[in-house]
């Protein structure tokens, strides 16, 4: 029996990305929304555990602010890891499947703004709702250091940094991102996704960078809690710049990627994949029939 890889190869990984953004694009739309609603969820459930962690450390965060990034980053990743193992919809990871499908013509143009647009709202819808009845409205972090930290924290990613710092760090975190979705694409079993995901989201949050729906929870988050920032300056600095930066970092991804393993995309059967059916390459017999 031959030895079965514990990796699927880069070009399999392509694509599966391609098949992906099929599936999605055929899904109804009420059922991307509502899976998009949950992924929101999710993801604020990881943004608020760095924050507990984070916020908490008072003392470290004097002493050491660096381990204090690490260890916030650390525990954030929960939620990109739900998020991928129960087949929900984010906003970031979309950014890799569909330009990928549309480059190679598997779905329509229209489907990337009509999916982005669906799953932008699911995913704001479920982080407000994350943010308001089960964090602010529960009480959960109402007393300090945390009420002061989620101020704070909400002010130093949408308040204090210029646009297109924010646009950048954008970028830095989706490509990012990205990896970790391609990565946990190509394991094949639950424990080594995890893992996949989990060193690359690491980094971004320790890192500092921008992730528009993480931001959907925290800076809102610490506009209920009274932090010195209006919805107009969320919307118009923190949520325009950090996600026109993640669409720029999953194309650094998406568009190699493309080039790279799907540049024969006609010849392995791919173009089928508009039509639903599944990416099959031509058996070797038919190839011997052409000769």
């Amino acid at each position: 029996m031959d030895d079965v890889p514990s990796t699927l190869s880069q070009a399999k990984i392509a694509q599966y990305m391609v098949n992906t953004a099929v599936s999605k694009h055929r899904d109804r739309y009420e059922s991307v929304f509502l899976k998009a609603v949950a992924a929101g969820a999710m993801i604020s459930f990881g943004g608020l555990l760095s924050e507990i962690l984070s916020g908490g450390a008072a003392g470290l965060t004097q002493s050491n602010p660096g381990i204090v990034k690490i260890l916030g980053g650390l525990v954030f990743p929960v939620g990109l890891v739900m998020i991928i193992l129960q087949g929900q919809e984010l906003l970031t990871s979309n950014m890799l499947f569909f330009p990928m499908a549309v480059a190679t013509r598997a779905i329509p143009w229209w489907g990337l703004p009509l999916n982005w647009l669906i799953v932008t709202f699911g995913n704001l819808v479920g982080s407000l709702f994350f943010a308001a009845v089960l964090v602010h409205y529960s009480g959960v972090v109402s007393a300090e250091p945390y009420a002061t930290y989620i101020k704070t924290f909400a002010i130093h990613k949408a308040g204090d940094p210029k646009w297109h710092e924010i646009f950048l760090r954008g970028i830095g975190c989706n490509w990012l991102v990205s990896v970790a979705v391609w990565q946990a694409a190509g394991a094949r079993e639950t424990i080594s996704k995890i893992f996949a995901i989990w060193i690359p989201i690491w980094v971004f949050v320790a890192c500092g960078f921008d992730h528009v729906v993480a931001n959907m929870f925290s800076v809102p988050l610490g506009i209920m809690f009274g932090a010195d920032l209006t919805v107009n300056e969320y919307i118009r600095k923190s949520l325009i710049a950090a996600y026109l930066g993640n669409v720029v970092g999953a194309l650094a991804v998406a568009l190699p990627a493309t080039y790279y393993y799907l540049w024969d995309h006609h010849a392995v059967g791919l173009r089928a994949a508009e039509n639903g059916a599944s990416q099959v390459r031509e058996s070797s017999s038919d190839n011997m029939m052409k000769h």
